[in-house]
């Protein structure tokens, strides 16, 4: 099995610890960003989207991150990762869609218009907005986790690495990001899980924009 895709992206951090979660044996490629590589003929024939993670596993290809995981899930997971029945698996699935449309971009809203522009090109309302939104759909997870330890049940499921992957840069980009009570305990718990320590909570530094001497 090999993951090719740059241990500093969202979306291969969650292959990455999910991996981690469930044991398996891989080989990681650090691909694209400062690696390059993506716009190579042997990388646009693995995906022609020419974007990463992309999961081979023996002779099949998988691209798209949260395709990845719902592949992962169904092929390596117990019952915990896979339900067997349709509608539990929809009650992590709807909130690894959730994640994907409305969490996830509101946290880069933030995190390019302040951690990866200089200070001062930065437009602090446009930050300001961006952070609103993120601390808007932080109350949805604590009124998520009024009624279980993780978002979908008592055990975690891709629905919490699909949300937690954004709270460790969220919360260590330097922007002050006030955690509910039962959101900062649910993080706490990952923060206690060997594959979150492993590629979530990592150096992301190399991201930032360099200093403009013009």
């Amino acid at each position: 099995m090999k993951l090719y895709g740059r241990s500093t992206s969202l979306n291969v951090q969650k292959v990455l610890w999910l991996l981690e979660e469930l044991g398996l044996t891989y080989e990681h490629i650090e691909l694209g960003g400062k690696f390059g590589g993506l716009d190579t003929e042997e990388f646009s024939r693995l995906n022609p989207m020419k974007k990463v993670p992309v999961l081979i596993d023996d002779d099949h290809v998988i691209w798209e991150s949260h395709t990845i995981l719902r592949y992962l899930s169904a092929s390596y997971g117990d019952e915990t990762w896979y339900p067997a029945s349709p509608y539990h698996r929809s009650l992590y699935e709807r909130w690894m869609d959730w994640a994907q449309t409305l969490l996830q971009p509101a946290f880069m809203g933030t995190f390019g218009a302040y951690y990866r522009t200089l200070p001062p090109k930065r437009d602090m309302a446009t930050v300001d907005n961006e952070l609103q939104k993120c601390l808007e759909y932080l109350n949805c997870i604590e009124q998520a986790l009024d009624h279980a330890q993780y978002l979908a049940g008592e055990s975690i499921t891709l629905a919490d690495i699909c949300a937690g992957v954004i709270l460790y840069r969220l919360t260590s980009q330097g922007l002050d990001v006030p955690l509910p009570p039962k959101v900062s305990l649910w993080y706490q718990g990952l923060q206690q899980r060997p594959g979150y320590q492993k590629w979530v909570m990592s150096d992301f530094s190399e991201m930032k924009p360099q200093e403009d001497y013009s």
